[in-house]
């Protein structure tokens, strides 16, 4: 087996193991249909290198010719119809299968054209340049922005100028007489091995995508209760960070709110009446709550409201409507007389304060709202103010 003949086959195992690694990362990733299009994609791509070598070892030459380049461009085409599914370009199958016919028909064409010529060499390259360049505009269009992937739409860029190279390559150093005499000649060793090293980096770019995907979701749903919807204390936290980051300078505020005697809820309709409370509270959160809000569920019945650029007196008015929101919250599950309450802490970060500290003074003036009767709000005064009357009531 020649240099050539051997890297055919180093290429076939490769697609054949991309293939396989793409099936698997299906399993798990959000970008399922994506993932098994790149598996589809290198599947169809690994019979071309079965077809360059029965392109050299049996008779039925031209049929075999034309076998590899459908597979080769079949393959990036379906590579490509995954790249648009992943970044939100999605293509039509149907325009795709159009492209390969009239590519495949543009093969058959040039088929009997000297090789080698610019003419020979630029009519076979381009449809797989036009290809990948095509996976390169989806992604350099879409609004991902991430390293990995600016660094995919980089690459298909090189593959695609790649295909434009090995054309030039091949009027300049010569690609064979005949079909049959490729894998014969130093072009053939050159353009397998090139193509061998685009193929291996596009799979592990492809796949670190799918795979810093799915640990974004893991980390995502560590972070999330699941029986409210809303983030755990953790994923409050981590937002609450990056918002404060994001706007150091700027008056925040937060809100601690807690629902009444939610222990006695537990008691007369049991843990599943209780579950149900809390799924329609964090519902009310997320309807009510400005969409800049970060909210959380902190506690049992517990949850917190952090408002970037927002006043403490404007958080005061939320909590007042959360209030008369929660007084309305209708179960269909528990008796028409069961009716919920909830008491409000609110508290502004002063600049240059900790965030822990604006917490703990939302939670005195929460206990102080508890002390006073519950189902009210309470507001934590400014730390300027004399300490002697910390806590504001509100109405």
């Amino acid at each position: 087996m020649n240099g050539p003949a051997f890297l055919l086959a180093v290429n076939f195992i490769i697609a054949i193991f991309f293939s396989l690694v793409f099936v698997v990362v299906s399993t798990r990733s959000r970008s399922r249909t994506a993932a098994l299009w790149f598996a589809a994609g290198f599947a169809v791509a690994s019979l071309s290198s079965i077809c360059e070598l029965l392109v050299a070892y049996t008779n039925l030459t031209k049929f075999w010719a034309f076998g590899a380049f459908a597979a080769v461009l079949g393959g990036l085409i379906l590579l490509l119809i995954g790249v648009g599914e992943l970044y939100g370009r999605k293509i039509s199958f149907a325009y795709a299968c159009c492209f390969l016919a009239a590519s495949v028909a543009l093969d058959v064409f040039i088929y009997d054209l000297p090789r080698g010529t610019v003419a020979h060499a630029f009519s076979y390259q381009a449809p797989f340049a036009m290809v990948a360049l095509a996976g390169a505009v989806s992604v350099f269009l879409s609004t991902r922005r991430l390293i990995i992937d600016r660094f995919l739409g980089a690459l298909l860029l090189v593959t695609g100028l790649h295909f434009v190279a090995k054309a030039g390559l091949a009027a300049l150093a010569g690609a064979g007489t005949t079909a049959k005499d490729y894998i014969h000649t130093n072009y053939a060793l050159i353009s397998q091995s090139s193509t061998a090293v685009l193929v291996v980096g596009v799979g592990l770019t492809l796949f670190s995508v799918l795979v810093l995907e799915i640990m974004a979701d893991e980390r995502s749903n560590s972070e999330r209760d699941g029986l409210s919807g809303l983030p755990n204390r953790r994923g409050f936290e981590n937002g609450v960070k990056a918002a404060i980051a994001h706007a150091s300078k700027a008056r925040h505020s937060v809100i601690i709110c807690d629902l009444d005697y939610f222990k006695s809820i537990n008691d007369s309709y049991g843990h599943h009446g209780g579950d149900l409370v809390i799924r329609a509270f964090g519902d009310l959160l997320q309807v009510t709550a400005p969409k800049s809000a970060i909210l959380g569920r902190i506690g049992g019945e517990e949850f917190a409201i952090f408002m970037p650029n927002t006043t403490a007196e404007m958080a005061v008015l939320l909590a007042h409507a959360l209030r008369g929101g929660t007084m309305g919250i209708q179960i269909g599950a528990l008796p028409p007389s069961f009716s919920i309450t909830a008491s409000f802490g609110v508290a502004e970060v002063e600049q240059g304060q900790e965030f822990t500290d604006a917490m703990r003074n939302a939670d005195d003036a929460l206990y102080e709202a508890k002390r006073s009767g519950r189902n009210c709000v309470r507001q934590a005064m400014s730390s300027a103010l004399p300490r002697s009357a910390p806590i504001k009531i509100v109405k």
